[in-house]
């Protein structure tokens, strides 16, 4: 191929990628209201070509998440704030698909062949919950559990599932939101969306009993705490813009979300925990992210 035949190829290729740049949707970037985020949600699905919610062999529902920006971590004006949730600018560049719940009891043993929860029929807790916990959320279980889950899944269905990363995490929770929380700020209204200490009677309940996201995601507060993908560190050594998966090293893993016995400061948005990996509890699971194949 002479030196004209490359340049030909290479004009090719450029107008090709601007074309395909120009046709995508813009960015979901915060601040959002609940209309504009689901407007961005259903854009994206119609571009790809994709339902915004799709459901897989084992029951388990995933709503698509469209790439935006947002500001990740919390103002320092914000009650309950702690010195780990420093802000700064994250880009979420490819769409992916987030469970709309957490991974229940009964998804669980579908896959793994067990039920390791603490609230079940056999668990050390089943005299505070009563009848068929199939739709509770697995506990008990630690991020190499996790891992595992995703893994079998994956070879099961053919698509790749993982725990999503701590900021694909977070910009899901706020679905365009730069509050406190999903929904705004006024913690009077956390019941209405949140498993917590003030309204759980100290034990999980059934997932997508209350109010959702604008993502259609529930319990992104509270219920059970949620594993993320990342290695722990400060927010100050991880200022990576696009597509953060946290620093390369590390003895922890990042938990999202809070649990049933915490207060409201605990299940915020930008509220981050930290344990090893191998650490169990009948207050911590998952939710997954499937990662969504896009044409070159």
């Amino acid at each position: 191929m002479n030196r004209l035949s490359y340049l030909w190829v290479a004009l090719v290729l450029f107008f090709f990628v601007s074309r395909q740049a120009e046709a995508d949707p813009p960015l979901a970037v915060a601040p959002l209201d609940s209309d504009q985020a689901k407007a961005h949600q259903k854009a994206w699905a119609d571009h790809l070509g994709t339902p915004v919610q799709i459901t897989n062999a084992i029951g388990m529902k995933l709503n698509l998440i469209p790439p935006g920006e947002f500001v990740i971590g919390s103002p320092e004006s914000e009650p309950g704030r702690w010195d780990n949730e420093t802000q700064h600018l994250v880009k979420i560049t490819k769409p992916f698909y987030l469970s709309v719940h957490e991974v229940m009891q009964g998804q669980y043993e579908q896959v793994m062949g067990n039920n390791p929860s603490f609230f079940s029929p056999s668990g050390k807790g089943k005299g505070r919950v009563s009848g068929d916990t199939t739709q509770l959320p697995v506990e008990q279980v630690n991020w190499n559990d996790a891992v595992a889950f995703c893994g079998k899944l994956s070879k099961r269905e053919g698509d790749q599932y993982r725990l999503p990363t701590e900021a694909e995490w977070e910009y899901a929770c706020r679905a365009g939101t730069t509050t406190a929380y999903s929904f705004g700020d006024d913690v009077s209204r956390l019941g209405e969306y949140a498993r917590h200490y003030d309204n759980s009677e100290y034990y999980t309940h059934p997932v997508g009993q209350l109010k959702p996201n604008a993502w259609g995601l529930f319990d992104m507060h509270g219920n059970v705490w949620e594993w993320c993908q990342d290695m722990y560190g400060p927010y100050e050594s991880l200022q990576v813009v696009s597509d953060p998966a946290g620093p390369a090293s590390g003895s922890r893993r990042v938990l999202r979300g809070g649990a049933f016995h915490l207060f409201p400061r605990s299940v915020r948005a930008a509220y981050r925990y930290n344990i090893q990996p191998g650490f169990r509890h009948h207050t911590i699971g998952f939710r997954l992210a499937r990662t969504i194949p896009l044409s070159p």
